[in-house]
């Protein structure tokens, strides 16, 4: 994946983990390895033109610059694209179910390297199983047991009144990684969310981006904000197996960790301060 500009790595679902729309659907680098979609480090691009089109709404990104910075793989890589269409419609037939699949490109040449049943939040639990239903894909029983009873739960999730939302002021814009609603006071350090937490205080765990060793913090915030990272990164798939509200790729923040302060168009916000999450 990392042999030069006709290489790349991505990450990809055969329809959309979110909200179960049947849209296939995936993140990718050219020149990359698979650690560096999922680590969050780069922000990766979108696999379909659609997809692409979608992120840079929610980016804020223009037209030119999304062309010209950030194609999607069906605009960089056609033929690649249409392979791998073929396949991931190929997987789902095969497994019944909707997959989460991770490939590499090397040279041209487009290698799958696994496949598994997707994670997938409540809403999209439900939505998937109601799809596959209708087109003949699965039985009512099938669809049943597809349902987790612990992910109902997530159906139930805290939304904002819509008078309140139509009233709030946006900060910024990101990616829906996980859905649900948060509002807490920043904290920038994950250790320092579990102690504030015990003073029985709301937070919300801000950072650049989160890893493995930040799960403690993840557990106890009620939402995550990271600035970047896309739909596959571990904030956002954490968040989703959490039922927690995550929004990521926030392109907009500036996060000083040393500061503690997270700046939005020149305004800064520091420790402590509150804010809200809608995923």
């Amino acid at each position: 994946g990392n042999m030069g500009d006709t290489s790349g790595t991505g990450v990809a679902f055969t329809r959309d983990a979110g909200t179960g729309e049947n849209l296939f659907n995936g993140e990718y680098l050219i020149n990359a390895q698979g650690e560096d979609v999922v680590a969050g480090i780069r922000t990766p691009r979108q696999i379909t033109l659609e997809g692409s089109k979608r992120w840079a709404e929610l980016a804020q990104v223009s037209e030119e610059v999304r062309t010209a910075d950030y194609p999607s793989l069906e605009e960089e890589m056609p033929e690649i694209y249409k392979e791998l269409f073929d396949t991931q419609n190929k997987l789902e037939s095969h497994y019944t179910d909707m997959q989460d699949l991770e490939f590499t490109i090397q040279e041209n040449k487009l290698w799958l390297l696994q496949t598994r049943n997707g994670k997938r939040t409540g809403a999209s639990m439900v939505s998937i199983a109601m799809d596959m239903l209708d087109e003949g894909m699965i039985d009512e029983k099938t669809a049943l047991l597809r349902i987790e009873p612990n992910k109902l739960d997530e159906l139930l999730h805290p939304v904002f009144d819509g008078d309140a939302i139509n009233k709030a002021r946006v900060l910024a814009k990101g990616l829906p990684a996980s859905p649900g609603a948060a509002s807490g006071q920043m904290v920038f350090f994950a250790d320092e969310a579990e102690e504030w937490v015990e003073a029985g205080k709301q937070v919300v765990l801000v950072r650049v981006e989160t890893s493995p060793e930040d799960l403690r913090g993840m557990n106890v915030a009620k939402g995550i904000l990271t600035a970047r990272g896309g739909m596959t990164s571990h904030a956002a798939v954490v968040a989703r197996g959490m039922g927690k509200c995550c929004v990521s790729g926030a392109g907009g923040l500036k996060i000083d960790y040393k500061a503690r302060t997270m700046t939005v168009d020149g305004q800064v916000f520091r420790e402590g301060d509150w804010i809200s999450l809608n995923g």
